[in-house]
């Protein structure tokens, strides 16, 4: 239910009275029980699920939500602050859900939002889910992307300063993320998948003037890529157009240097329809494409359409996993 001092368990709730998502998923929510009914009953909505305590074993024939309880919330939350008693809980509702999907009795994780300083307070030293779980599950070779309405988006380099994350645009790093993608987008029922390399320099450096990065790095990667793998990758291009470029259709997915140049045209197009998708794993990770909200958390007004779409596809993609068949969209 990510944070329990943001908008998650709200937008958890309201979710769970989709009626779509109930259609097409049995949700099993990883959380404390008693402050989701408190939270329910603040938000004027009914709570009365299932409970399952932590450690028991989930039955094989549940076909209505319900709520996985680790009653690790002792007193009341203050809603929308910092604090390290929340990013505790939240980080072992992150632990259990691994440990669930991991033990095949969930197909799938969504996970509400998490407040980075929360989560260290608490004693998780992660930047965010992606390294979180990146590392519960002893995976290497994983990338956060983005998905939404007519553009994917995967990013080489995630949660960090600028100045670090411009140091790692390395050609091994580009590389392991274009192949990740293509199979990725392989498994999601594109054939031949055609993907896009953003620059990291404006203009693509303008052939050296504006930086080099893109002639010994990036260029080699795609290079490496086309000819010994037969990926069709191209660039570097312009990040002030490539990303347009692919919403219209001329791509199937943009790998993006560094966390905003690939997030802000995502959240422009298609924020509260995109989804955050961590590929690689070996389960499915979907997630909101916001964060806690803590100025409006509590107040009952937060939009929960992304966590809607966040489960949706995850229940899309596990099934197409459980079929063995592959995943369009």
């Amino acid at each position: 239910m990510g944070d329990p001092a943001g908008i998650g368990p709200e937008v958890v709730l309201k979710s769970l009275a989709d009626e779509s998502v109930r259609a097409r998923s049995v949700p099993i929510v990883v959380g404390d029980a008693q402050e989701l009914s408190h939270q329910a009953r603040k938000l004027d909505m009914v709570c009365g699920l299932p409970i399952f305590n932590a450690g028991e074993t989930l039955p094989d024939e549940l076909d209505e939500p319900a709520i996985y309880n680790l009653a690790n919330i002792h007193g009341p939350v203050d809603m929308g602050v910092e604090s390290g008693t929340s990013g505790k809980a939240a980080g072992e509702y992150i632990e259990a859900g691994v440990r669930l999907c991991m033990s095949g009795q969930v197909d799938a994780i969504s996970t509400a939002p998490i407040n980075k300083k929360s989560l260290f307070l608490g004693g998780f030293s992660y930047p965010g889910h992606t390294e979180f779980l990146a590392d519960l599950t002893r995976c290497d070779d994983y990338a956060m992307a983005f998905v939404a309405p007519g553009l994917r988006v995967v990013l080489v380099t995630t949660h960090l300063p600028l100045s670090e994350a411009i140091r790692r645009v390395q050609k091994p790093a580009i590389e392991a993320k274009i192949r990740l993608t293509h199979r990725e987008l392989i498994r999601w029922g594109i054939e031949r998948p055609r993907i896009a390399v953003a620059a990291l320099n404006p203009h693509g450096a303008e052939g050296g003037l504006f930086g080099i990065e893109e002639s010994s790095e990036i260029l080699p990667a795609i290079d490496a890529c086309r000819e010994h793998d037969r990926i069709d990758v191209s660039g570097p291009y312009s990040a002030d157009t490539i990303f347009l470029r692919a919403s219209r259709g001329e791509f199937d997915a943009v790998i993006s240097c560094y966390h905003d140049q690939g997030i802000i045209p995502v959240k422009c197009l298609s924020f509260g329809d995109a989804i955050n998708v961590t590929i690689g794993l070996p389960f499915i990770r979907t997630s909101v494409d916001h964060g806690t909200a803590f100025d409006i958390a509590g107040k009952g007004v937060a939009e929960h359409s992304s966590m809607v779409a966040a489960i949706l596809l995850a229940a899309e993609l596990a099934r197409r996993d459980c079929q063995g068949d592959t995943v369009s969209g």
